[in-house]
């Protein structure tokens, strides 16, 4: 069949347009989270985070088997890939663990320059009490200043006794009082909820690094962060794992009053999750104690443990009653509960002041380790190959080709806290557990 002129011309007008559109950088959307464990917000938050970005892909960069609270994950990290593939995530490399289980500006910072640093990303997307990315990067913008102002009111409030969140908090809200009242009581709204400041973290770490992922926020549904209520709303992670826990297992009774707050297919994975709490690490963090003091070891060479924090532990080493007993032996009006903790993680898990400023040197995420993707995902695949900046590790067979120095501890130091979660695992449950060296990567 002959083709006229005009024909033709529409052709290749056409032809041209699809060669262009295969040609167009794909927008690739990024999320930090921990999915300690997945529920329907998880869900909700990937389908947004896709729709506002108009994104092709999302990557998802999640804690390990440890996480920020400082305690182990409820269920392992690959139980929680499956999960998030399983409902919208179509790639999820896994956080350094040192990161991991950090303070939310080191944790933001890590989550920060793993995306960066992955070459194709182009969002950063993440929940909010606010809802509102003006208010948010408004906040991110004062606190990456540090004036000698804000300092000295911080200095102020600590040595009142307050924590440092309450005393950052009373800083920042003071100091944008003297300019600007109504800007005062919207930053001091900002700073009442837990999503909200983890967000300014992560618009704190993009302006400090010159990162080009651009920020997008998704305001939160349902309970809030700490709400431990099933009923009502999306219930939050904190209500679930609480139900999860007083159970002590993912039976079908143990998932009766949170069923409506999961979706049906990651429910299913739950009941093929074996549960680990704080409590399960209480034996191997008295045994490293015992044998850290025994050895005339420094604590303080520890992450996040003060000498104060130091002198405490060692008086009270002799009193065992579980972990968090520990806590509440330690705890004072300067230390948060959920700070003790990560000091208590740092401890049993090894991670000194050394480690981390090693780590930071080498840029936070010196490397990606993949834990899982869709097989659809091929497209995102070529692309991070193609533009990642850093070393992508699908097996552990590589690393020592792959990695060296600081990179290289830092990958070893995941691995060790993996077998350990696998020894609480195995303490609590019988049987053998697959280690890091044998595990294959999620494929769904």
């Amino acid at each position: 069949m002959l083709l006229d002129a005009r024909a033709i011309s529409l052709y290749n007008g056409n032809k041209c347009r699809k060669i262009r559109k295969k040609e167009q950088p794909m927008n690739i959307t990024g999320i930090i989270a921990e999915y300690n464990p997945f529920h329907g917000g998880h869900s909700f938050h990937i389908k947004e985070a896709k729709k506002q970005t108009g994104a092709d892909y999302c990557v998802v960069v999640m804690s390990g088997d440890f996480v920020q609270r400082g305690e182990p994950a409820i269920f392992s990290k690959y139980l929680r890939t499956k999960m998030a593939l399983a409902k919208g995530a179509d790639l999820v490399v896994e956080m350094p663990s040192v990161f991991a289980v950090s303070s939310a500006e080191d944790f933001a910072a890590c989550g920060v320059m793993l995306l960066e640093r992955l070459g194709a990303v182009t969002h950063l997307c993440f929940g909010s009490e606010e809802g509102d990315i003006a208010g948010i990067q408004m906040a991110a913008g004062i606190f990456s200043k540090e004036t000698p102002a804000f300092s000295a009111r911080l200095q102020e409030g600590l040595k009142k006794g307050l924590n440092w969140p309450q005393a950052r908090s009373q800083a920042l809200g003071a100091l944008t009082a003297d300019q600007d009242s109504v800007g005062a009581q919207r930053i001091n709204r900002l700073l009442l909820s837990p999503n909200n400041l983890l967000g300014i973290e992560y618009c704190k770490a993009i302006l400090r690094f010159g990162s080009s992922l651009r920020p997008v926020t998704i305001q939160r549904k349902g309970n809030g962060y700490h709400d431990s209520a099933i009923e009502g709303g999306q219930a939050s992670a904190s209500a679930i794992r609480r139900s999860l826990t007083e159970k002590g297992d993912c039976g079908k009774a143990s998932t009766l009053s949170f069923k409506a707050h999961v979706p049906e297919e990651v429910l299913t994975l739950y009941h093929q999750g074996r549960i680990l709490g704080p409590e399960d690490g209480a034996a191997l963090l008295n045994y490293r104690l015992l044998t850290l003091l025994h050895e005339g070891a420094d604590l303080t060479a520890y992450w996040d443990v003060s000498k104060e924090l130091a002198d405490r532990l060692k008086k009270r080493l002799l009193e065992y009653d579980g972990w968090e007993g520990r806590i509440r032996q330690l705890k004072t009006r300067q230390y948060t509960y959920t700070r003790i903790s990560r000091a208590l993680t740092h401890i049993l898990l090894g991670i000194t002041d050394a480690q981390i400023s090693q780590a930071k040197e080498a840029g936070y995420a010196p490397y990606a380790r993949i834990l899982g993707f869709r097989r659809e995902a091929g497209p995102l695949l070529s692309a991070l190959k193609a533009h990642s900046q850093i070393p992508l590790i699908t097996k552990t067979a590589d690393v020592s080709r792959l990695l060296t120095g600081a990179a290289l501890e830092l990958f070893y130091q995941d691995i060790y806290a993996s077998h350990i979660r696998q020894s609480m695992e195995t303490a609590k449950y019988g049987g053998p557990v697959q280690n890091e060296y044998n595990q294959p990567i999620c494929i769904i």
